[in-house]
């Protein structure tokens, strides 16, 4: 999908119906929205984003929150905070795809980027 130019979406079945890992669907000059699918018993991986802030919008599913010295379990409905320069990483603990759509301040991948399985992420970084 090419990253979107409307200003108005519908993000949240944009991210039920994606089933790709990752998939930058907008980027600003200071903010870039992306959507992503964490696959059963996958995780996002441990990382840390230096002078990036990021909040992660769970839109189905069931996981594991690793925020800093914090872990708690996250589904649909909730929103998970991650500051700048935080130690995070988020696990697919349920049956089915863990389904979300995460914004960074400022942004954090190349427009447009795609990755279909986090391996292929991992690939590219």
């Amino acid at each position: 999908m090419k990253e979107t130019t409307k200003l108005t979406i519908p993000v949240v079945d944009m991210a039920l119906e994606n089933d790709e890992f990752r998939q930058v669907i907008w980027t600003g000059d200071k903010t870039q929205l992306v959507l992503m699918a964490i696959p059963e018993g996958g995780e996002i991986g441990g990382e840390v984003h230096e002078g990036h802030d990021q909040l992660l919008y769970f839109v189905s599913g069931s996981g594991r929150a690793k925020i800093g010295e914090t872990t708690c379990d996250v589904g649909k409905g909730d929103v998970s905070i991650v500051p700048s320069g935080t130690y995070h990483n988020f696990t697919n603990t349920g049956s089915g795809m863990l389904k979300l759509y995460t914004t960074y301040s400022p942004p954090e991948h190349e427009p447009g980027t795609e990755h279909e399985t986090k391996a292929e992420a991992d690939a590219d970084e």
